[in-house]
């Protein structure tokens, strides 16, 4: 039988429909429990990223945490420059930048750099940070409270710098004036910005704007209920079907996947590692030990995606059907051996990835 958590059903492999189909990326996100396997496990996340480009993955997601190993990598825009030298093909975001963190005119040239180094290929994932960790917050010394307004001021100025030539900008937390920020983007007008969503009102919100998101993991039902969320507040705000459907395009939805050649090592091997990432991180954090909490006594966590290829192939097949434009795959997590996340990539795009459907 196959594995799933709340939704999905074993199925046999369907044959891949001509046209595009729904992208592929790897989220790296990997966990470095000790300080002194940081640097192995930078250099096994680099490894990640090579196979993603050589094996024809669309593209690469990137955490950002700090201060307690979650992220091994840490500062996402200096890793990303680091895979946009090293790759040529690959889009390379963020899902996302803890964006509240950043002075908005050092973000806004570093990204513009990071646009020139990939020749386009960047992919600027927003979110305001994260409301478990708030050491991350104490330690930058900024409210957690005032992090959804910085957030916002701070995109107002991105958009800003990228689109006029002077900027004056009089805010609440930034006031400043610029003769030009440079570089100028490589992307005319600037890089693609998503927002990552979780609730229905910031959907709807994002929708209203005709803007393509980033939704969170979870089952394919509460998926759905999001991208008709999203639906909605793009029909309210007056876009037409193919807009709505473009917009969906674009938009991306995160997976905790754990893949194996079988459904006992992942069910063993595999699922040991995801609930050695959860003690880990709740041990750290009260905030993540509350959103795990009911996790530890269930059989499965609620929306990871456990099993074999043949388990959990139509997980993905119906995720397609919903008209979302790509799927991004944190498949390594906590001490989990790169070779067990690198085989579970291959096995994905081998047996998996071409029977997904037509989503032209």
């Amino acid at each position: 039988m196959g594995f799933f958590s709340h939704d999905g059903a074993k199925s046999s492999a369907r044959c891949r429909n001509h046209g595009i189909i729904m992208k592929i990326a790897s989220f790296l996100f990997p966990q470095s429990q000790y300080p002194a396997d940081d640097g192995r496990t930078i250099q096994e996340t680099l490894q990640e990223a090579t196979l993603a480009e050589e094996i024809g993955v669309d593209a690469l997601f990137l955490a950002e945490h700090h201060f307690d190993g979650n992220s091994a990598y840490v500062d996402p825009p200096t890793f990303a420059a680091a895979l946009s030298a090293m790759t040529t093909r690959i889009k390379i975001g963020f899902a996302v930048l803890q964006t509240s963190l950043y002075h908005p005119l050092r973000l806004t040239e570093q990204l513009s750099l990071l646009d020139h180094i990939s020749q386009g290929r960047l992919i600027v994932g927003l979110g305001r940070g994260s409301m478990v960790n708030l050491y991350e917050y104490v330690a930058y010394e900024i409210d957690p409270d005032e992090a959804q307004e910085r957030f916002e001021e701070i995109e107002k100025i991105m958009l800003d710098c990228w689109t006029q030539e002077r900027v004056v900008h009089n805010g609440k937390y930034w006031n400043f004036d610029i003769p030009y920020l440079r570089p100028r983007p490589f992307t005319d007008p600037h890089p693609q910005i998503l927002r990552a969503v979780t609730s229905e009102v910031s959907i709807k919100a994002q929708g209203r704007r005709g803007r393509p998101v980033i939704l969170p993991p979870g089952p394919n039902e509460a998926t759905a209920r999001q991208i008709g969320w999203f639906k909605a507040g793009m029909a309210d705000a007056g876009f037409k079907a193919e807009a709505i459907e473009e917009a969906l395009r674009q938009s991306w939805v995160m997976r905790q996947t754990v893949i194996a050649d079988t459904d006992e090592i992942a069910m063993t091997e595999g699922l040991g590692y995801y609930r050695s990432m959860q003690a880990f991180r709740s041990a750290q954090s009260p905030g993540y030990r509350d959103m795990v909490m009911g996790d530890s006594a269930a059989a499965l966590p609620r929306g990871l995606v456990v099993g074999a290829p043949d388990s959990v192939r139509e997980h993905f097949v119906e995720l397609a059907k919903l008209g979302i434009g790509g799927v991004a795959l944190r498949l390594r997590v906590g001490p989990m051996p790169v070779t067990f996340s690198m085989n579970a990539l291959r096995l994905f795009m081998n047996e998996i990835a071409p029977a997904l459907p037509n989503n032209a």
